[in-house]
């Protein structure tokens, strides 16, 4: 089993900034692709950003220039640095992890952005 800890949510100010982390943990043998997806009221989760084992990313188009991921392979940790957030930014946010091609997801963390 490989157990998920996200952290770094909040309430935060339009044009504000928060980074995430998410700490992979357990059963980890080798760790594929990392990402972060998010839901929003009403709507159904989306990607937001992922990265492999190799380093290449992959960006919502809503997010690309603002957001950066990044990841720590050391401490299976990844990353999702959030600048100059939106009102529409606000979600709850999932970290992902595709270990030996299995899914993983942590409970999420809750972003607001309001003033």
């Amino acid at each position: 089993q490989v157990q998920l800890v996200e952290s770094g949510g909040g309430l935060v100010q339009p044009g504000g900034s928060l980074r995430l982390s998410c700490a992979a943990s357990g059963s980890i043998f080798s760790i594929n692709a990392m990402g972060w997806y998010r839901q929003a009221p009403g709507k159904q989760r989306e990607l937001v950003a992922a990265i492999t084992s190799g380093g290449s990313t992959n960006y919502a188009d809503s997010v690309k220039g603002r957001f950066t991921i990044s990841r720590d392979n050391a401490k299976n940790t990844v990353y999702l640095q959030m600048n100059s957030l939106k009102p529409e930014d606000t979600a709850v946010y999932y970290c992902n992890v595709i270990v030996s091609g299995m899914d993983y997801w942590g409970k999420g963390t809750l972003v607001t952005v309001s003033s």
